[in-house]
């Protein structure tokens, strides 16, 4: 390890849907968040580790800042993106540049006290560069001190100097993680999450909000891997919704999960799903802390 050695934790934030795990995933370059073209996909803080002979990245992917504080949800959603706000050697916020508006102005008013701020204006695949730069001038004159980096996490695009500027802002220190570990949340974790993501995918517009996913039993066998997995609904109608007709949805579902959780265990996977009904389970605390949204579960 050179005495130059930088290690720190970069918190990931913006409104939903500005890309922020897909560019996690990018940076690290494994897929440790979920993503899916909807609002509010990501619902915990996951870190997401990068180590090389001169430093270790701690990313922190949250779930996006929203004023909707109606249920119980999305008050723990909100504490889990802005905690980490004074504890992160630096604050990435993610701008999308082409959906640029209130909210973002919000967020940049939030963080404009802090002197750890790098702006990544992402999306930029979306529009030309002469439809880019009013925008950008428009940010650099609300928040004069801050860089932006345009980039698109999608495409990849400009992302080396992307972790130039975020290495460059880390603290010399050592690895706070082993060189080998890409996040800190287990295979039962990222399994659900997987889930997850299948439902909001398959299910698109159908997709009732209020939907999660719990791992009953998580088996690692010599030459496979046996799951078996509960999807969480709200509403009878949801869960005939989710099972689709003669559980064509929720055999697809399945299907697409396991190939997912097969490449990154690298082993056989058979995974079985159920469908229950627990309801307004998204507005009940001890359903919360149950499904594993409690804030003793944050990150750092």
């Amino acid at each position: 390890m050179s005495d130059e050695f930088r290690s720190g934790y970069v918190a990931l934030i913006g409104k939903p849907n500005t890309g922020k795990s897909t560019l996690m995933n990018a940076l690290v370059g494994e897929k440790l968040s979920i993503t899916a073209h909807r609002p509010q996909t990501t619902r915990h803080q996951i870190l997401g580790i990068k180590t090389t002979d001169e430093y270790q990245c701690v990313f922190v992917d949250t779930p996006g800042i929203h004023d909707d504080n109606q249920k119980a949800i999305h008050r723990y959603m909100n504490r889990a993106a802005t905690g980490m706000l004074e504890d992160a050697d630096l604050i990435c916020v993610l701008l999308d540049v082409a959906h640029f508006n209130r909210e973002d102005e919000k967020i940049l008013q939030r963080v404009s006290g802090y002197n750890k701020v790098l702006l990544v204006i992402n999306k930029i695949d979306q529009l030309s560069k002469a439809a880019c730069l009013p925008l950008m001038q428009k940010i650099s004159q609300q928040v004069p001190d801050f860089e932006c980096v345009p980039v698109s996490a999608l495409k990849g695009e400009n992302l080396d100097r992307l972790e130039e500027l975020i290495v460059a802002r880390l603290p010399i220190g050592i690895p706070q993680f082993p060189d080998d570990q890409l996040t800190d949340k287990s295979m039962r974790f990222i399994s659900a999450e997987i889930v997850r993501e299948k439902l909001f995918r398959v299910l698109k517009q159908e997709l009732p909000y209020s939907i999660t996913v719990s791992i009953d039993h998580y088996l690692e066998e010599t030459d496979i891997t046996r799951i078996s997995a509960t999807v969480w609904v709200e509403r009878k109608s949801q869960k005939a919704i989710v099972i689709g007709k003669n559980g064509s949805l929720l055999k697809k579902i399945g299907s697409l999960a396991r190939g997912d959780i097969e490449r990154l265990i690298d082993t056989k996977v058979y995974l079985q799903l159920w469908v229950k009904v627990r309801e307004e389970w998204a507005d009940d605390e001890q359903s919360l802390a149950a499904f594993g949204y409690s804030d003793g579960n944050q990150s750092h």
